[in-house]
């Protein structure tokens, strides 16, 4: 089954981005980083697309997390993968 595709938001100096970091990596989850504190377009996405103003900041799809919460997390993966799965049983007829 297909990846979600994951957008994270970080900054330095901020323990719950890298506990995310790593909670991903141990996962063998890929994911796309975008540190706020030097990328200026990151934080106009954050801010203007996410409606967040803390990091980290996960966006799995179209569904925007804010903090380290591994359930909600895990949750949001389950539910992207079963959204992208191209069987026939996920179809909408």
């Amino acid at each position: 089954m297909p990846q979600p595709k994951l957008t994270l938001y970080t900054r330095p100096d901020c323990p719950p981005c890298d506990w995310l970091k790593t909670w991903l990596r141990e996962r063998d989850l890929a994911f796309e980083e975008h540190d706020v504190s030097t990328d200026k377009l990151a934080v106009f996405q954050l801010v203007r697309t996410y409606k967040s103003q803390s990091t980290p900041t996960l966006v799995i799809g179209d569904q925007v997390l804010i903090g380290f919460e591994p359930e909600k997390i895990e949750a949001a993966l389950n539910e992207s993968s079963t959204n992208t799965d191209p069987s026939p049983a996920n179809q909408t007829k």
